[in-house]
């Protein structure tokens, strides 16, 4: 695709995006005024509209770097909690700094509300103060279905003679019989790696059945239920905004949501059941309580971002629609879920896989009743909040499990969880271990 960098500054995006083999160009009025504005496949408007101090200049150049949009109109700006230690004078909607530049700071939902006011197209929330507005319905479906967090279990192989013999051209074949939980049609495959079936054994048919013959009948089955509830995710979340018609859907798409409900309209019916539901807080609580992965607490349920799909359907929609507010929070590992307030936080833990005990970073906090998005930054803090039992957070399949198993039993016989009110920190957690006589190295436990 080609990018064009609408007010690139002095071009350094425009020179890493080129030096990453993108076609990449890009204007900018005061550095590089003489480059011509000209359409591309994405358009970026990055950190452009909150240094524009007249709104009706504001939102003409929104619509100026739209008009060059062939699919995709990024948008971003600055966040309200990025002004918390800044100091300036007020001026119109924002204010002027030190340095003598004009800054507006959005909320996350007013910047939303801004963009379909002046483009009147619905933008989707990419991440905190970040946005995508589609030209065509088909990507933008397409892009919130990927978004969906999808799991697999592990496949059992039984290596019979002829399967090995055609393994790596039935690769492309079961990858794609375990993404979407039904065969393919002609042309979903690429070209090549469907003529290798065919010439290999006559049909795509043949080539799945041979499949389904050497694999557990029970992974499929598992597949099946695991697609089935990633596509009632995305039709309850594609309420959000308005919903696409079937033909807007895109092929692969369109068929996977035929083969799993019938039809679309029974798939937009359960779907909604769905998204209703995760605005009852009674079923949010029983859901979370009745959860077999992530770890519980009086208020909320935590989860790893890696066993996110793993969660009841009716808890990812709840997770589901606090990403439509801010976005992915890319960080982020670790997301807390209140059973007892609409919010969903995402904490990110950056040594979570490195250290026994990960110290809290940041934590996005997103309510859903105030449809608001907050910030906490843990990085300077002495004795920031840390983890315990990494265990609980990942799913029961997680190769890391019995690693982290093995370190909590540990800890548990030495009495370091006795008193579970003084080591939720850093600072009592190391006071807990010297007192105990102990130190934590990787993931074992030591005596001094």
């Amino acid at each position: 695709m080609t990018v064009f960098d609408y007010g690139c500054g002095r071009g350094g995006d425009v020179r890493s995006l080129s030096a990453l083999g993108f076609h990449a160009d890009g204007w900018d009025p005061a550095h590089r005024p003489n480059v011509e504005r000209r359409p591309a496949d994405v358009v970026n408007l990055g950190y452009v509209v909150n240094v524009i101090e007249d709104p009706i200049e504001r939102a003409n150049t929104l619509r100026s770097a739209w008009d060059l949009a062939r699919r995709l109109l990024v948008v971003s700006a600055r966040l309200v909690w990025e002004s918390r230690d800044l100091v300036g004078i007020p001026m119109g909607d924002g204010l002027v700094t030190r340095t003598g530049t004009f800054q507006k700071f959005f909320q996350q939902s007013e910047l939303a509300d801004w963009i379909r006011q002046v483009l009147e197209v619905e933008p989707v929330a990419a991440a905190p103060g970040i946005f995508y507005v589609f030209r065509d319905a088909a990507d933008e479906q397409q892009f919130l279905a990927q978004r969906v967090y999808s799991y697999r279990p592990r496949m059992r192989v039984d290596p019979h003679q002829m399967y090995e013999k055609y393994s790596n051209m039935l690769t492309p074949l079961m990858t794609f019989l375990s993404g979407h939980g039904r065969p393919p049609r002609q042309g979903e495959l690429s070209p090549d790696d469907e003529r290798l079936v065919i010439e290999a054994l006559g049909t795509i048919g043949r080539a799945t059945q041979l499949i389904r013959q050497v694999t557990d009948a029970d992974y499929w089955e598992q597949v099946r239920r695991q697609r089935r509830a990633e596509l009632l995710i995305y039709v309850a979340l594609s309420r959000f905004g308005r919903r696409p018609r079937f033909t807007q859907l895109g092929p692969t798409l369109a068929r996977d949501i035929k083969a799993h409900f019938s039809t679309y309209r029974e798939a937009c019916l359960q779907a909604d059941r769905l998204l209703y539901g995760a605005g009852d807080q009674t079923m949010i609580y029983l859901s979370a309580r009745g959860s077999s992965v992530g770890k519980q607490t009086p208020t909320s349920l935590y989860v790893h971002r890696s066993a996110l799909a793993q969660l009841p359907p009716l808890l990812q929609v709840y997770e589901g629609c606090a990403r439509v507010l801010c976005g992915t929070i890319e960080q982020a590992n670790l997301i807390k879920l209140s059973v007892t307030d609409s919010q969903v936080s995402y904490l990110t833990y950056p040594r979570f896989d490195r250290d026994a005990h990960p110290t809290l970073e940041t934590a996005v906090t997103v309510n859903l009743k105030k449809l608001t998005v907050g910030w906490r930054d843990y990085s300077r803090s002495e004795n920031p909040p840390l983890l315990h039992r990494k265990e609980e957070f990942i799913g029961p399949d997680d190769t890391r499990r019995t690693l982290y198993e093995r370190l909590t039993r540990a800890e548990v016989r030495a009495g370091l969880y006795e008193q579970p009110s003084s080591i939720g920190t850093l600072a009592g957690w190391q006071r807990t271990l010297a007192n105990a006589g102990v130190t934590v190295q990787g993931h074992r436990l030591k005596r001094i």
